[in-house]
């Protein structure tokens, strides 16, 4: 299959352009970094944790979708937030790629076996205290999710075209820490997609959509 016969929103397009991004070199502050310039500067980089994410585009022809979570209300960090797979990078992960999928497998059991990493986004300065690589990467279809209710409460798939549609990105803010902070919402269905997750969304659009 083509990338002219899958359409713009199939794993194969999002391949393309992934592969085109890298030779091109783009790089540089996600669009909701920039609207916080006062919140980044107050990061010490070199005290942040290494974290990793697994983007996962799942190949379902020419309508490819992006699989994310729910966080189990219970946990320290960004409890109940819809979330890509992922976290803290181990001293035994061999690499970030390595840290995304055993996060993946840990937190919904989706097996190594199904998921082909093809490449990273700029990495994302996480005012908690982490510094974030999203790995992306393409599924394809057949595997069968083991949720770790410890760590998830639900996991579920949004159309690429949806996430890639620059109509759906929602500007906002409120308030913490007596500052006020923007970042990106995305509605959908019963799901609100917003903070890192969101502007992780929202730079892969501007990286290879825009």
């Amino acid at each position: 299959m083509d990338a002219i016969t899958a359409g713009p929103y199939s794993a194969t397009e999002f391949r393309r352009r992934a592969a085109l991004s890298r030779s091109l070199g783009k790089d540089g502050l996600y669009d909701d970094m920039r609207r916080n310039p006062d919140a980044y500067q107050e990061i010490a980089v070199d005290q942040l944790r290494g974290a990793a994410v697994l983007v996962p585009i799942v190949d379902h022809g020419s309508e490819a979708t992006v699989l994310l979570t729910k966080r189990n209300e219970g946990m320290r960090a960004h409890a109940g937030q819809v979330a890509f797979p992922g976290g803290r990078i181990d001293p035994g992960d061999i690499s970030v790629e390595d840290a995304a999928m055993r996060e993946a497998v840990e937190e919904i059991g989706l097996e190594r076996r199904f998921v082909e990493p093809i490449g990273r986004l700029p990495e994302y300065y996480a005012p908690s205290g982490f510094l974030i690589t999203p790995v992306l990467s393409i599924v394809t279809p057949g595997f069968r999710l083991r949720i770790n209710p410890d760590e998830v409460e639900a996991a579920f798939e949004v159309p690429l075209r949806f996430l890639m549609d620059p109509a759906n990105h929602v500007r906002d803010s409120r308030v913490w820490n007596e500052k006020r902070r923007f970042f990106y919402r995305m509605p959908y269905q019963q799901w609100m997609i917003w903070g890192i997750t969101a502007g992780i969304i929202h730079g892969m659009y501007e990286r290879l959509y825009a």
